[in-house]
């Protein structure tokens, strides 16, 4: 059966989920999520009340449907002739280019670390998700989040971790319900919080957690 996983991004930075160029990838952060989703499985991510641009509580920053499931070393020789565009280039003047979520080089065997938006800190917990989820019907608001229903709000999960057993019972609610919306699959509906200093992560001075430290305030 089917599982609708729902949790709470305290940052929506573009990177994970990654919603560019009409693919939605889960490649890095969110590793039990990664490691147990399986195709046929529905992720929303929902926003945060301390969100970087205002409280996005009970709001949908994303919901994807996952079409596959490949490890990270799948992933990496895919995006060399695929999707090129998800290895991350930190010089590049196109946001989407920066925040590539291909993080991982597995050419030599063992995985290594591209210049990009996680850190050697980091790796740990990318590595441990050993998978990557890809979609391609997803509906992406970012900054534009959309307001759950009443009926859907007991998914809203505003601590670290996830709920996915729990959300049985809202799982073709959930589906009917964000399909109805009117907005097209595969494309995005808005953007990535455009308060992040996307500086410190260029120079090195950032990572994912550095980010979310600095500007969660409690979940």
């Amino acid at each position: 059966m089917n599982r609708l996983f729902s949790y709470t991004i305290p940052i929506d930075d573009g990177a994970a989920p990654n919603p560019f160029h009409a693919l939605c990838t889960l490649a890095i952060c969110k590793p039990r999520i990664r490691s147990t989703a399986k195709p046929g499985d529905w992720i929303t991510g929902l926003g945060s009340k301390h969100a970087p641009s205002g409280d996005l509580s009970s709001r949908v920053v994303y919901a994807m449907l996952v079409k596959e499931k490949i490890t990270m070393a799948q992933y990496d020789q895919r995006c060399q002739t695929e999707w090129p565009f998800r290895i991350p280039d930190i010089r590049s003047p196109h946001e989407s280019n920066r925040l590539g979520d291909c993080l991982y080089d597995y050419r030599t065997g063992q995985p290594t670390l591209r210049a990009g938006v996680h850190h050697k800190k980091e790796m740990e917990k990318d590595l441990g998700g050993k998978f990557v989820l890809i979609a391609y019907e997803f509906y992406y608001f970012g900054n534009n989040a959309v307001a759950l229903p009443k009926e859907l709000l007991a998914i809203c999960h505003q601590n670290q971790g996830h709920k996915s057993d729990a959300n049985k019972p809202h799982f073709k609610s959930f589906v009917t319900w964000v399909r109805s919306l009117g907005f097209a699959p595969g494309v995005m509906h808005g953007s990535p919080d455009k308060t992040i200093n996307w500086e410190a992560t260029i120079t090195g001075c950032g990572g994912c957690s550095t980010r979310i430290r600095a500007a969660n305030r409690g979940w």
